[in-house]
């Protein structure tokens, strides 16, 4: 049996104020364009479906247009809440969309739901599991229930879940294999102390784990326990990150084989580095690659007037620049940012800001003096 897993679509998100969605529909095209080539038996959706909790209109739209053409190819859906999703949303017409084929684990009943597949080697069970916490999980059991460890193993345990059939998870928790812990990027949040780790041996009922929660592909403990990863890079310590879909095929009872199809994005999240005249004409020379999402940090050691200006009239979607040389050491400054914290200072403090920026030093009282006079012949001393 062959089924397609990705999980972490975190729909309607945005990076350094960056609206995503017009990349997001270009991944999703392809993740359609995957499942119609492959012909899977199932696709997975392993939770964070939109970013928030109370998704926008827009973001919505978007998934009911992605589900009703995903469920179209007809093959079964499954689909769990993330810790970014809220269940009873996710959920809603959940027993509705039964019936077109794509079943939704959204909120904790007590049981965990399981839809069985067959095949020519017999019963495949796909089990579904939201994101838990303990407090979710201790209304349904009699045993004290602290950790997230605890909750999931005796969630798992009161499903009596047969081992001697194929049988599927999906989850969306932080694993762990004993002391070795996955790779983790930050564009994730991930609690402190460890108290929502899961170890890999609770799911040792299972042939397949389908993982959501964390943003980079990998395997954890066993090849059979993977996070699928985001379709797209969602911060810049994920820029050398290959982004996927995984392809997993079931033979016989123990028989497993994994793969993954690569997604493509519309504009690629990059990082660049050197003097802004050599990075000015990179830019110009790849104008394609150019239109990507960008991370310059530029190394000159003389002053530059407007780099930002400059850098986007060339790459016209920089996200974050930062300056690194022997005077600032480094300087970070968000392309982005606030205009109404940004309006709510005065001219000074802008200069003032700009100026430490620049110069990895604070004004002088008597630059600070002269620059005050300036302000004030020109009219514009205060906010």
């Amino acid at each position: 049996m062959k089924l397609l897993h990705i999980a972490d679509l975190h729909i309607g998100k945005r990076i350094n104020e960056f609206n995503m969605l017009e990349d997001q529909k270009h991944i999703l095209e392809q993740i359609l364009r995957i499942t119609a080539e492959e012909k899977p038996e199932g696709v997975l959706i392993s939770g964070d479906v939109y970013d928030k909790s109370q998704p926008a209109a827009e973001a919505v739209e978007l998934l009911d247009w992605f589900l009703t053409a995903l469920t179209a190819l007809g093959q079964p859906v499954f689909m769990i809440s993330g810790n970014h999703d809220s269940p009873q949303r996710l959920s809603f017409g959940s027993r509705l969309l039964e019936k077109n084929g794509l079943y939704i684990a959204g909120v904790f009943d007590g049981l965990l739901q399981n839809v069985r597949l067959e095949d020519d080697h017999g019963a495949v069970n796909i089990y579904l599991l939201p994101f838990l916490k303990p407090a979710m999980v201790r209304p349904f059991f009699e045993q004290p229930i602290d950790s997230y460890d605890e909750a999931l193993r005796a969630v798992i345990a009161a499903a009596a879940v047969d081992s001697s059939e194929r049988n599927v998870l999906l989850a969306h928790q932080f694993v762990v294999n004993g002391s070795q812990q996955p790779q983790l990027s930050d564009s994730e949040t991930v609690s402190v102390g460890g108290l929502d780790h899961v170890d890999v041996s609770a799911f040792d009922s299972f042939d397949y784990v389908a993982l959501g929660h964390l943003h980079r592909p990998q395997a954890i403990g066993r090849p059979g326990v993977r996070y699928a990863g985001s379709p797209l890079k969602y911060s810049f310590s994920e820029a050398r990150h290959q982004k996927s879909a995984v392809l997993l095929e079931l033979g016989a009872k123990g028989q497993l084989a994994v793969s993954q199809r690569p997604l493509i994005p519309l504009r690629d999240l990059r990082e660049i580095k050197g003097p802004i005249a050599e990075l000015l004409r990179i830019g110009r020379e790849e104008k394609e690659a150019a239109a990507d999402y960008i991370h310059a940090t530029l190394t000159d050691e003389a002053e530059i007037y407007d780099a930002i200006g400059q850098l986007r009239e060339v790459y016209t979607n920089l996200m974050l620049l930062d300056f690194e040389n022997s005077r600032r050491g480094q300087a970070a400054f968000l392309a982005g940012g606030s205009a109404a914290e940004t309006a709510a200072q005065s001219p000074m403090d802008l200069f003032a800001a700009f100026y430490q920026l620049q110069n990895n030093n604070e004004l002088t009282e008597e630059q600070i003096q002269v620059m005050e006079e300036i302000f004030e012949e020109a009219g514009g001393g205060q906010a």
